[in-house]
C-alpha cells in the first residue's frame, strides 16, 4: 500500500526504507524498496544515498540494497535484548533437549511478537517464525501470552483492524481473543492448537523481569497430535522461573547491565573500559 510522504518526518521517511527490509526480503532494488515504502523514486533515491553513506544501508554489485551492518551495531548494544537473550539462553536450551523440536523467545512489539531466538532441530515441525521476525500477535502462542498481561490498550489495538485467520482455527474475533486472555491469566500458559499451521501446536507461557513484569513469553513449537500439553507448560513454566531470576540479575538496574548480560567476563569488560579510556586519552 503506498503512503505519501508529504507531513511526515525526515526520520520516519527513512525508517519506511529501513522498513521495506525483511528477514524474507534482505536484497531489495531501489524500485522494489519504493514500492515497499511507498515513497516517489526520487525521494527514495535520495534516502537510500543517505542511508548507504551512514553505513545504515549497504549498495551491493548487483545493484540491490541490504541492511548495514551499522544497524547490526546499534541493535547489539540495545540492553534489554542483550540481557533477555543472554539470559534465557540457557533456560531456552535446556527446554530445547527436552522438547527435540523448536524452542523460542518472544516479546511484544506492539501488535506483534517480535522473536530474538529461536533454537530448532533439523526434523522439527514447520515453523512459521525466524529470530528477528514478527508475527501478528494474536495468531501466536507466544503473543498471546504477552497479550495476556499486556496494558488494556495494546489488547484495543489489536482487536480494532482486521485479525488474520491464517487457519481455521486462528483466534480472529475479539470475544474469542479476550476469552483466551482470561484463560491464559488464569492458568499460567497457552496451548495454540493448529493456530499458524495446522500440523503444529505452540505453548508458551510468559518471563518476568525484576519488577514482577512480564518482559517476554518463552514457548514451544511441537507436532499437533494427541500428546498431552501440560507436561511441556509445566516444563516451560519451570525454565521461565529460572530464566526470570537470571533476567533480573542481570538487567534489574536501570542504567547498570551486568557483564553476564554482555556474554563478557567482569575481568574482561574492565579491560575492554581500560582500553576505551586510553583511546579517548589519545583522541582516538
Amino acid at each position: 500500500m503506498a503512503h505519501k510522504s508529504a507531513g511526515t518526518s525526515a526520520l520516519a521517511r527513512h525508517l519506511r526504507v529501513l522498513d521495506a527490509f525483511d528477514p524474507l526480503h534482505p536484497f531489495l532494488t531501489l524500485t522494489e524498496i519504493c514500492r515497499a515504502a511507498g515513497l516517489a523514486p526520487s525521494t527514495a533515491h535520495r534516502l537510500v544515498g543517505e542511508l548507504v553513506r551512514e553505513g545504515l544501508l549497504e549498495r551491493q554489485d548487483d545493484r540491490t540494497y541490504r541492511l548495514g551492518v551499522r544497524l547490526w551495531e546499534y541493535a547489539s548494544r540495545t540492553p534489554g535484548a542483550i540481557g533477555l537473550r543472554e539470559a534465557a539462553r540457557p533456560w531456552i536450551d535446556a527446554v530445547h533437549r527436552r522438547v527435540r523440536q523448536h524452542t523460542q523467545l518472544g516479546i511484544l512489539q506492539g501488535t506483534d511478537v517480535l522473536f530474538l531466538e529461536r533454537v530448532s532441530w533439523p526434523d522439527a515441525v514447520v515453523n512459521a517464525t525466524i529470530i528477528g521476525g514478527r508475527v501478528p500477535a494474536h495468531v501466536s502462542s507466544a503473543g498471546l501470552a504477552l497479550l495476556a498481561h499486556a496494558p488494556e490498550g495494546v489488547v484495543d489495538a489489536v482487536v480494532a483492524k482486521p485479525m488474520r485467520k491464517i487457519t481455521p482455527r486462528t483466534i480472529s474475533s475479539p470475544d474469542a481473543l479476550r476469552r483466551i486472555l482470561e484463560e491464559i491469566r488464569r492458568d499460567g500458559f497457552v496451548v495454540a492448537d493448529g493456530f499458524i499451521h495446522e500440523q503444529t501446536r505452540g505453548i508458551a507461557v510468559p518471563l518476568r523481569g525484576a519488577a514482577g513484569e512480564v518482559v517476554a513469553a518463552l514457548g514451544v513449537v511441537v507436532p499437533n497430535d494427541d500428546s498431552p500439553s501440560r507436561p511441556l507448560a509445566d516444563l516451560l513454566t519451570a525454565a521461565a522461573v529460572g530464566a526470570a531470576r537470571d533476567v533480573s540479575r542481570v538487567t534489574g538496574h536501570a542504567h547498570d547491565v551486568a557483564p553476564e548480560a554482555l556474554g563478557v567476563s567482569p575481568r574482561s569488560l574492565a579491560y575492554i573500559a581500560e582500553l576505551e579510556r586510553e583511546a579517548r586519552a589519545d583522541g582516538r
